[in-house]
């Protein structure tokens, strides 16, 4: 358990060092006064890039530089990622989109329609080494009253650009990600509050859907897994942290509700979290994956 030790200001940060039970050693806030901050990820390029979904803008956080507008007007940016090229792909909720961003600034739309009809609002995304896409699109808030598909789906975008359903569940869909092997794809259940996992075979297809992580103490918004195969997921009370197995190893509570997670830094060893109207980053140890 995080326990508050210290508690220095430095201008508008803060800094809380940790116990020795616990997995953090330290959590700074790197960034406040944002509306709801959603969508962290890590580039190879040395940066962050995080959304402020109702604010409608992304933005650039590089270690030891300045916060800065990557995009301003960006349809209601949620989930990021970036592709083995360093390309950006977002979630649009307002435009209902995936999109992709090259390095020139030139955008284009990944996935926006399935079987003819427009997506609900695409949440989040992680994409695995070869390239393969997947993403969860559930309905949320005002979206819930224009869908026009009548069920949530998790898809697939294979490398070639076609789209697939390989989930469709009964509650929303909201966190997504990949084991370091890309073997096994994790997905938040925000309304079962737990995480269903499937495996993934050479072709991007999925199967042998089950319940990983069943009943979870609050509802989970993004995941991340670690090198050892570890999943953080966030949740309302904090960062809970399982094995590959699913057995519960520890959580991180946090005073701000956790929407994202992205491991970043040349060492892998940061986790910098979205939490509201405040980015943190918490060290941790091992090293993680994106």
């Amino acid at each position: 358990m995080v326990r508050a030790l210290r508690l220095c200001l430095a201008g508008a940060l803060a800094v809380w060092a940790c116990g020795q039970d616990s997995p953090a050693s330290s959590i700074l806030i790197v960034g406040k006064g944002f509306t709801f901050t959603a969508g962290a990820a890590w580039s190879k390029d040395g940066y962050l890039i995080f959304s402020d979904t109702p604010a409608d803008k992304l933005y650039k956080f590089k270690p030891g530089g300045e916060m800065e507008i990557f995009r301003d007007q960006a349809n209601g940016p949620s989930g990021n990622a970036f592709d083995s090229q360093g390309r950006l792909y977002t979630c649009e909720t307002h435009s209902r989109r995936v999109t992709r961003t090259d390095k020139t600034g030139h955008v284009d739309v990944v996935a926006e329609r399935f079987q003819g009809k427009r997506l609900n609002a695409p949440i989040d995304l992680v994409i695995g080494k070869s390239d393969h896409i997947y993403f969860t699109d559930p309905a949320f808030g005002e979206q819930s009253d224009h869908r026009e598909l009548d069920f949530y789906g998790v898809y697939h975008v294979a490398p070639k650009g076609e789209i697939r359903l390989v989930a469709k569940p009964a509650g929303r869909p909201n966190g997504i990600a990949l084991s370091p092997n890309g073997r096994t794809l994790y997905v938040a259940n925000t309304d079962d509050r737990n995480v269903r996992a499937y495996d993934v075979a050479g072709s991007g297809d999925t199967s042998n859907e089950r319940v990983l992580i069943p009943r979870l103490d609050g509802v989970p918004y993004g995941i991340r897994v670690n090198e050892k195969g570890d999943l953080y997921v966030a949740i309302s009370k904090g960062i809970a942290i399982f094995g590959a197995d699913g057995r519960p190893i520890h959580t991180i509570p946090l005073f701000e509700r956790p929407s994202s997670l992205a491991f970043g830094e040349a060492d892998g060893k940061s986790l910098y979290v979205t939490a509201r109207a405040q980015l943190f980053r918490i060290r941790l140890e091992p090293k993680g994956e994106n």
